[in-house]
């Protein structure tokens, strides 16, 4: 399977989900730019880097594994070290690591141990991702890339329906539910995109008015829509971090007012429940 691909474009849609796979407020996601970078004068790219809008935040490098590699741990030190040579941001870092379970996490570690053991790196095995009583649909997502075979597409049916009941944008419905046939091409590639449909139910899904017209909508005007309204969300999350009105209305690009109302509300809350 080609999980590098589906990563990318999982985190570059939904990068809330990276944020809930470390266990941190997904609504920081809205406060983050998921993309690649590139270090002209050594001529390598990392694919995954989640770069703040403030330099109290931390720049997250992440790196999917599902290959045993001694020398991954080397190479991936080796690529965040240089690019923090080499740019000219201040912020702090950590590093996020996926591996489908703890059996390819076969690098060298003697030389990296005290980063490893900090709080430095994350590492996530998909395969220990445990429900919690209010299942995240995104992690769920996430857990069907080492689904077994034998029961993926149930599985892939149920995020469907939840897709359905749980997301009210129809354009972020649809980009999901294409994720989710995504990984279901890659884990059956002998099947036609066609009998892929067939076997999750989606032939009369995307033949529907709703489906049609989230398409020609686009990607771009979903992620605009209520755009303000997870700024918003964010704010006590940022707070609670530490950061300033100030701070918070720079790197969410709203009024300082704002932030202010939001953070008096806020103190009103706390007040409350003690």
């Amino acid at each position: 399977m080609k999980t590098d691909s589906i990563f990318y474009r999982l985190f570059q849609s939904f990068p809330s989900i990276f944020f809930e796979l470390i266990q941190q407020p997904p609504q920081l996601a809205n406060v983050y730019q998921f993309s690649s970078v590139e270090v002209k004068q050594l001529s390598f790219r990392i694919d995954g880097v989640f770069l703040p809008n403030s330099v109290e935040l931390p720049i997250y490098f992440s790196e999917v594994q599902f290959q045993a590699d001694k020398k991954f741990y080397s190479r991936f030190f080796t690529e965040v070290f240089n690019y923090l040579d080499k740019t000219e941001l201040t912020n702090n870092w950590r590093g996020v690591v996926i591996f489908p379970s703890s059996s390819v996490d076969t690098g060298e570690r003697q030389r990296y141990i005290e980063l490893l053991n900090s709080q430095r790196v994350n590492r996530v095995y998909l395969d220990e991702l445990t429900s919690t009583t209010e299942p995240s649909l995104g992690i769920e997502t996430v857990k069907l890339i080492v689904e077994p075979e034998d029961t993926a597409t149930t599985k892939a049916r149920e995020l469907i329906t939840s897709a359905q009941q749980q997301i009210a944008n129809e354009v972020t419905q649809r980009e999901l539910i294409q994720l989710i046939e995504t990984i279901i091409v890659y884990k059956f590639p002998r099947l036609s995109r066609e009998e892929i449909e067939q076997m999750l139910g989606l032939g009369e899904l995307k033949q529907t008015r709703v489906y049609q017209e989230a398409f020609q909508e686009g990607k771009l005007e979903g992620k605009l829509e209520g755009k303000l309204e997870g700024k918003l969300e964010t704010i006590p999350q940022l707070l609670t971090l530490g950061l300033s009105v100030e701070q918070i209305a720079k790197a969410l690009g709203i009024e300082v007012e704002l932030v202010r109302k939001i953070a008096s509300e806020k103190v009103s809350s706390d007040d409350t429940n003690t």
